[in-house]
C-alpha cells in the first residue's frame, strides 16, 4: 500500500525549496526530552511559528504577533500542518513564489514538558506546559477556540502563565528585545520583503543623517560557489575602485584606501558635479573598456600615465548615501534602484550604471569567462551596505587572479631587455611579517612596462632577500632582491602543493593596494550545511550562518625547510601523509593539525606537563575508526615520557606530555585529542584537582548549560573553593577545582559525588546525580566519575575529534554569561582569542585549597575517615 503524502509534502517542492523532506519511516525509540522550536519567518507577513514535538511530529502554530511574555496578552495562534522533526534545526531563504516563500531563522529552541498526558491534552484542545529555551521559559497555556480562520484552520490562543518568568509588556517585549536567531545571530531584515506594498522605501525607511567625512568600501569575498539564497550578479570590472564624495558643490573622488584622485579624473569628477546632487557617496569602479567593450587594465593604466582621463568609464553600482539620506541599511536592490534613476542615459558621458542581472551563478560565470571577463560579483538580495569584506558580496573568478608583492627580478636573457622575471612573494597573514615566496612570473610585459618597472625597481634593489625562509641556489642564481614595497597583478592556472603559482602572466602594476595587505587569497565553500555537526545543528554554537569560521585554517602556514624546499616537518617531526583530511566539515588536513597544536604549545603544556596522558586517536580521520589509548604498549612514539610500570601495575609504561615534539608526535601517530589525568606523575595516587563535567540532555538550550553552572559556582563558592571554567568542545563545561594533594582517590571521589548528590537534591529539576541518558532527559547530568584513579579529562587547549575539530578552552568566570556555546573556538579560529588575551584566564590558579569537615557538613554528608 503506498504511503499516503502528507499535506507538508503535498505543498512544497524539494528541487526548489531547502527545507528539510519528511522523513520516512517511524521515529527512532529511545528516550529523549520533547522539543521546541520557534522558527521567525518573513513569508507575506512577518509571523513566529512555534512548534511542539508530540508523537515523533512537530505540532505547529503561526503566531503572527509572536508570544509575549506578559499574561494578559492572548496571542492568536493559527493551527498549521505538522512539520517533521529535522524542521526544527532549518534556516534559510524559501524561494519567492514557493509556498512560505521567505526567509526563516530560530528564533527560540530547546524543551517542553507537558503538565499531563501530552496527547490527551492536545487533543482536548488544552495544552499546558513548561519551557526551558534560549529566550522562552516557564508554564504556558496553548488552548484552542471555537473561531475559524482562513481555509477553516483552527484558531488557538498562547497565553503565559503567571510565573517568574512573566514580565509586564510595559516593560519589556521580548521579541523586539531579542530579534536574532538562537543558531547563527542572524537577524530577519523584514523591509526586503512585500517591495511592491512600498511606494517609497527610501523616505519610508532610510533616515537623514550628516554626511559622514569618509567611509571604507564593502569588498567582496572570494568564493568557490555561492551560498543559497537570491543573488544579484555584476560584471566583475578590471579596474580601480573609486568612491566619489559630494558635498556643498564640492566633488572629491577617493580610493579605496583613502586616497583622493580627484585631480587623475577630471572628466569623472565635472561628470558627477552635473548630476546636482548634495550629501551623496557613490561607489563604482574606473575601467577603459578595450575594442570589444571588455575592460583592459593594461590600457587603464596608460590612461593614467598620459593624462586623458576622458577615455576612462566610471561604472557605478552602489550609493551608501543619497542627497543627506543613509542609505546603507536600505537592500542592496533599492540603493541601485535609486541610483539608477540619477545616472543620466545619454551616451557622451563617462558615467554607467552597472546591470546586473538575476541568474544561475553557473551560467553568469561561464558566459564572463567566454567573454574574457575577469569573473563576476555576487550580491546578496536584500543586504545592506558595510564598510568592510562581507559574505554578502562574493567574487567568482574565472582564472586565479590576484596581487602580490614584487620581492626580486632576475636578469633578462637573449633579447629581453629590463629583466627577465619578477620573483613574487605573499604574506603568511593579515598583520604578519613573514614574507613566503610564490614563484614567478616572465610573461605578460611589453616593452614600455619592461623599461618603467626595471627603473622603479632599479631603485629598490636591497643586498639580501625580503623573504622569511632562503631560496634554493638554484632559485636564487642571477637575481636582484628588492624592497617588498612595489605590488603587481598576476594570474595564473593553480597554486602547487608548494604554494608556488603555475603558468602565470602579468597584468599590470597595482599602486592601489599595499603591500603589507597582500595575502594568499582562498577561495571559501559556503554552503549552508557546511558548519553542522551530526545534529543538524551550528557545530560552534555561535552559529553566523554567513560566518566562515568553521572553515577558516589554522594560523600556521605550511613551512620551508632550510634549504627553501617545501617541508612537511613541524617542530623538526617528519609528517607523513601530511594532506590527508582530518576533518571534512572544516578541510583541516593531518599537517595543519600539527602546525596548531605546534601553534597553542606554549598555552598548552603548562595544563599537561607532568601527568599522565592519554590519547583519542583517528588515524585516518574522525569520520572513521577512533580508540582510546591509556598505555604506551608497543607504540613508539617519538619525545614521549614513559612513566615506571610500577605506577599502573599489570598494564604497560603510562605516557607524559612533556614537548611540542612529544605533541606533534602523536598527531603523526593519529592523535587528536589529548586527555590528563588529575594528578601528576609524581604523586599519582595524590589527585590535585577536582572536575565536574556538566552533561546536559542534548536537548536543552545553551541558557541551561550557563544557568547550571551558575548554581554549581555559588555552591563552591558557599564551601569556600574557588572554581575555574573551561569550554569542553561538545555540549558542556568543565569546572576544576584545584586542591592541595592531601587525600587518595576515593576520598576525593566520595567528595565530589557528594557535592553532585547535594546540588541535584536541592534542585532535582534542573539536575542529576545518576549517569545515564535515560536519566538526564531534560536535566543535567553533574558527572564527578572524573574523580576517580585512572579517569582522565580533556586537556586544555585540545582538540577534539568531533565535525569542525571544535576545542577546549579555559575561560574567565566573567566570560560565562557571554559565552555562546561550549564548542565556540575551534582550530580554525582559537589563534585570534589567543592574540587578543591580555591574561590567563586562569590566573591564581593554585593547588593549596584543603577539603575540610565543615565543607561535608555543609553538604549534608558523613565526613569519611582518612
Amino acid at each position: 500500500m503506498a504511503r499516503s503524502v502528507s499535506e507538508y509534502t503535498r505543498k512544497r517542492n524539494f528541487d526548489v525549496t531547502p527545507e528539510p523532506p519528511e522523513e520516512q519511516g517511524a521515529r527512532p525509540k529511545h528516550a529523549n526530552a520533547l522539543r521546541f522550536v520557534i522558527q521567525k519567518h518573513d513569508a507575506r507577513a512577518l509571523h513566529y511559528d512555534f512548534r511542539l514535538e508530540i508523537n515523533g511530529t512537530l505540532k505547529s502554530w503561526a503566531i503572527p504577533k509572536g508570544p509575549s511574555l506578559d499574561p494578559k496578552h492572548k496571542r492568536l495562534a493559527v493551527h498549521v500542518e505538522d512539520h517533521p522533526l529535522s524542521y526544527a534545526n532549518f534556516e534559510g531563504h524559501i524561494p519567492e513564489g514557493h509556498y512560505g516563500g521567505g526567509d526563516v531563522i530560530v528564533w527560540d529552541r530547546g524543551i517542553w514538558t507537558p503538565i499531563g498526558d501530552a496527547t490527551k491534552s492536545y487533543e482536548s484542545g488544552k495544552l499546558k506546559f513548561a519551557l526551558v529555551g534560549e529566550k522562552l521559559a516557564g508554564h504556558w497555556t496553548l488552548v484552542r477556540t471555537h473561531l475559524r480562520g482562513s481555509g477553516n484552520k483552527e484558531q488557538w490562543l498562547l497565553i503565559k502563565e503567571r510565573d517568574e518568568s512573566a514580565r509586564s509588556a510595559d516593560e519589556y517585549d521580548v521579541v523586539t528585545a531579542l530579534p536574532k536567531s538562537v543558531i547563527s545571530d542572524a537577524e530577519i531584515d523584514s523591509r526586503k520583503k512585500n517591495k511592491s506594498h512600498k511606494t517609497d522605501s527610501t523616505k519610508s525607511t532610510a533616515k537623514k543623517t550628516a554626511l559622514p567625512a569618509m567611509i571604507s568600501p564593502q569588498l567582496a569575498t572570494l568564493v568557490s560557489e555561492p551560498p543559497a539564497g537570491d543573488w544579484l550578479y555584476e560584471i566583475k570590472f578590471d579596474g580601480y575602485r573609486i568612491l566619489s564624495r559630494i558635498e556643498k558643490n564640492k566633488v572629491q573622488l577617493i580610493t579605496r584606501n583613502g586616497h583622493e584622485w580627484t585631480e587623475r579624473l577630471p572628466v569623472q569628477a565635472k561628470a558627477i558635479a552635473e548630476l546636482g546632487l548634495d550629501d551623496t557617496w557613490l561607489d563604482g569602479e574606473v575601467v577603459v573598456l578595450n575594442e570589444n567593450g571588455i575592460p583592459d587594465f593594461q590600457a587603464l593604466q596608460r590612461a593614467f600615465d598620459i593624462g586623458r582621463s576622458h577615455h576612462i568609464v566610471y561604472y557605478l553600482f552602489d550609493v551608501p548615501f543619497l542627497n543627506g539620506v543613509d542609505m546603507r541599511d536600505l537592500p542592496v536592490e533599492e540603493r541601485r534602484a535609486a541610483l539608477k534613476k540619477i545616472i543620466p542615459a545619454k551616451t557622451k558621458t563617462p558615467l554607467r550604471f552597472s546591470a546586473a542581472f538575476m541568474e544561475n551563478h553557473h551560467s553568469v560565470l561561464e558566459s564572463a569567462c567566454a567573454m574574457s571577463l575577469e569573473g563576476v560579483i555576487g550580491k546578496r538580495v536584500g543586504s545592506p551596505y558595510v564598510s568592510r569584506r562581507s559574505q554578502d558580496w562574493i567574487k567568482l573568478k574565472c582564472r586565479l587572479r590576484q596581487e602580490f608583492v614584487i620581492v626580486g627580478f632576475s636578469k633578462p636573457k637573449g633579447s629581453r631587455t629590463g629583466f627577465g622575471a619578477l620573483l613574487l612573494g605573499v604574506y603568511a597573514r593579515q598583520g604578519s611579517h613573514e614574507l613566503l615566496y610564490a614563484g614567478r612570473v616572465g610573461t605578460g610585459f611589453n616593452e614600455a612596462v619592461l623599461k618603467q618597472l626595471h627603473e622603479k625597481l632599479q631603485k629598490l634593489e636591497a643586498k639580501t632577500s625580503p623573504l622569511n625562509k632562503s631560496l634554493p641556489a638554484s632559485l636564487r642564481h642571477d637575481v636582484h632582491w628588492v624592497k617588498p614595497s612595489l605590488v603587481c597583478e598576476v594570474e595564473f592556472a593553480e597554486w602547487t602543493a608548494d604554494g608556488v603559482l603555475r603558468h602565470a602572466t602579468f597584468i599590470a602594476q597595482r599602486t592601489d593596494k599595499p603591500a603589507h595587505d597582500i595575502i594568499r587569497e582562498r577561495p571559501k565553500s559556503l554552503y549552508k550545511d557546511a558548519l553542522k555537526n551530526e545534529d543538524g545543528e551550528m557545530a560552534d554554537g555561535s552559529g553566523s550562518p554567513t560566518s566562515e569560521s568553521r572553515k577558516k585554517k589554522p594560523a600556521p602556514s605550511k613551512k620551508k625547510n632550510a634549504r627553501g624546499e617545501s617541508s612537511d616537518n613541524v617542530a623538526d617531526i617528519k609528517i607523513t601523509h601530511p594532506e590527508r583530511v582530518i576533518d571534512k566539515d572544516s578541510g583541516i588536513t593531518k599537517l595543519e593539525l600539527a602546525q596548531f597544536y605546534e601553534h597553542v604549545s606554549a598555552a598548552l603544556l603548562p595544563h599537561i606537563h607532568d601527568r599522565p596522558v592519554s590519547l583519542l586517536r583517528a588515524p585516518t580521520g574522525i569520520g572513521g575508526q577512533q580508540f582510546f589509548q591509556k598505555h604506551a604498549e608497543n607504540l613508539a612514539i617519538p619525545h614521549m615520557h614513559h612513566l615506571d610500570p610500577a605506577l599502573d601495575v599489570g598494564h604497560a609504561s603510562l605516557m607524559q606530555i612533556d614537548s611540542v615534539q612529544a605533541v606533534v608526535s602523536s598527531v603523526q601517530m593519529g592523535a587528536i585529542e589529548l586527555h590528563t589525568w588529575g594528578s601528576t606523575s609524581d604523586a599519582i595516587e595524590m589527585p590535585d584537582r577536582i572536575v565536574f563535567d556538566l552533561d546536559p540532555d542534548p536537548a536543552l538550550p545553551w541558557r541551561s548549560v550557563v544557568e547550571a553552572a551558575q548554581l554549581v559556582l555559588a555552591v563552591l563558592d558557599e564551601l569556600e573553593l574557588r572554581a575555574f571554567l573551561k569550554t569542553t568542545g561538545g555540549k558542556g563545561l568543565h569546572i576544576v577545582v584545584p586542591i592541595a594533594p592531601q587525600f587518595d582517590w576515593d576520598y576525593i571521589k566520595n567528595f565530589s559525588k557528594a557535592v553532585s548528590q547535594f546540588i541535584a537534591k536541592q534542585v532535582p529539576e534542573r539536575f542529576v546525580a545518576k549517569m545515564g541518558p535515560q536519566n538526564r532527559i531534560g536535566k543535567i547530568f553533574i558527572d564527578y566519575l572524573r574523580n576517580q584513579r585512572g579517569a582522565s579529562t580533556v586537556a586544555a587547549y585540545s582538540v577534539r575529534a568531533r565535525p569542525g575539530l571544535p576545542v577546549s578552552v579555559p575561560i574567565a568566570l566573567t566570560e560565562l554569561k557571554t559565552l555562546k556555546s561550549s564548542a565556540q573556538w575551534h582550530v580554525g579560529n582559537l589563534h585570534e582569542r589567543l592574540a587578543k588575551l591580555k591574561k590567563d584566564p586562569w590566573q591564581g590558579y593554585s593547588h593549596q585549597q584543603k577539603i575540610t569537615s565543615p565543607m561535608w557538613k555543609k553538604l549534608g554528608a558523613k565526613v569519611p575517615t582518612k
